[in-house]
């Protein structure tokens, strides 16, 4: 996605996708939704394409005029926003949760998009599930959600499956997107990954690699959406 750029297929996309989001987070679905400016992007297996899918969208997100996104990269076992972004860090989130930084402001950085900001995923730890888990974990997601109306939380979290930090972050999230690669992803590990989501939350799919395409861009093709609440 390009924040400059109005009418590219993908951008296209990614404003369809967006809308359905926006509209569970701020619209007269919200109250109804917990946590629904918490959105987290998964898949059910590695190499799928959630971290493509949660620049993009935090990208597409941010060219709003009234809002504004913080970017979370929580897949600590294999980061990638920075470097799909282009960027460096000295320190992110584990560094936080472990005390080395005392201030979350310290590893919250900001882009050269006024209103995206990207708090990474730091070097990897062996408490990590833990951490991820802590209240310390919570309140933190929870400050950042509340403190601004206008907030779009996205936190690029783990496969969901064959890895226990994905599981803990459902928890902090009100709306959840699916990354499927069409082609690759297997239906029994899709079923198996929504089971491991909170059931009430708003829960849509992005297609990844659609052959029913018929552009040359990279990117991501097809949303299907449904919220189910139990």
């Amino acid at each position: 996605v390009s924040i400059n750029a109005t009418r590219s297929r993908i951008n296209e996309e990614y404003r369809e996708i967006k809308r359905k989001l926006l509209k569970n987070a701020f619209g007269l679905l919200s109250s109804t939704i917990e946590r629904a400016n918490i959105i987290m992007v998964t898949s059910a297996r590695p190499s799928e394409g959630k971290t493509f899918t949660a620049v993009n969208l935090a990208l597409s997100i941010a060219a709003e005029q009234d809002k504004t996104v913080l970017l979370v990269d929580a897949d600590v076992l294999k980061p990638n926003v920075l470097r799909t972004l282009n960027a460096k860090a000295e320190s992110g989130l584990m560094e936080y949760l472990i005390g080395e930084v005392d201030d979350i402001s310290e590893v919250l950085y900001h882009t050269n998009i006024d209103k995206l900001k990207v708090i990474p995923a730091g070097r990897s730890h062996h408490l990590s599930t833990e951490l991820l888990a802590s209240k310390k974990m919570e309140e933190t997601i929870r400050e950042f959600s509340s403190r601004y109306a206008d907030r779009i939380v996205i936190i690029d979290s783990p496969p969901m499956l064959g890895i226990n930090e994905s599981a803990v972050l459902a928890g902090f999230a009100g709306q959840a997107v699916m990354v499927v690669e069409e082609g690759k992803s297997k239906l029994n590990d899709i079923q198996k990954a929504v089971a491991r989501l909170n059931p009430e939350m708003a829960i849509g799919f992005v297609v990844n690699k659609s052959t029913n395409s018929n552009s040359d861009d990279t990117g991501y093709y097809g949303y299907y959406y449904g919220s189910e609440q139990d």
